[in-house]
């Protein structure tokens, strides 16, 4: 199974998404949205910057 992304709404009310590996991880998460919409737009987004992304080593975290 691939991993997913699930749109859910927070305890102050706003949309956030979080992407889940195939074994239920989280892997990562978006900022809180006003509308459920535009957190779904958010993982639109990460899936197309992701699309053929380079991986990229570094020396120190910034």
């Amino acid at each position: 199974m691939a991993g997913k992304f699930e749109v859910y709404e927070d305890a102050a009310g706003k949309f956030r998404f979080r992407l889940k590996a195939s074994n239920g991880e989280v892997v990562a998460s978006g900022q809180g949205y006003a509308s459920k919409a535009s957190a779904k737009k958010g993982c639109e987004s990460v899936l197309k910057a992701a699309d053929g992304a380079p991986i990229v080593e570094v020396e120190k975290a910034d």
